[in-house]
């Protein structure tokens, strides 16, 4: 479902541009990773689009991670601000 359609009560927040940076991953080498187009992974980090429940477990499991780490309905803080208090 899109954001639009969604509205703007619930968002999906995730962290998947800092997990891919983090890891030195394109956005291509994780679309193949979780079998999409490098596109959808640009949507996904702008917020443009919403992820299936299937792909948000399957993008997850490329970085070991529960779905909590990546995706949240409310914004995460940035790392910077947990680790430079």
């Amino acid at each position: 479902m899109s954001p639009v359609r969604r509205g703007p009560e619930q968002p999906i927040h995730n962290r998947i541009g800092v997990l891919r940076a983090e890891r030195g991953m394109t956005r291509a080498v994780l679309a193949r990773a979780v079998d999409v187009n490098p596109q959808t992974i640009g949507a996904l980090e702008r917020g443009d689009h919403y992820p299936s429940l299937d792909l948000a477990l399957r993008i997850c499991e490329v970085f070991g991670l529960p779905v909590e780490a990546v995706f949240s309905r409310s914004p995460f803080t940035p790392l910077s601000t947990q680790v430079y208090r």
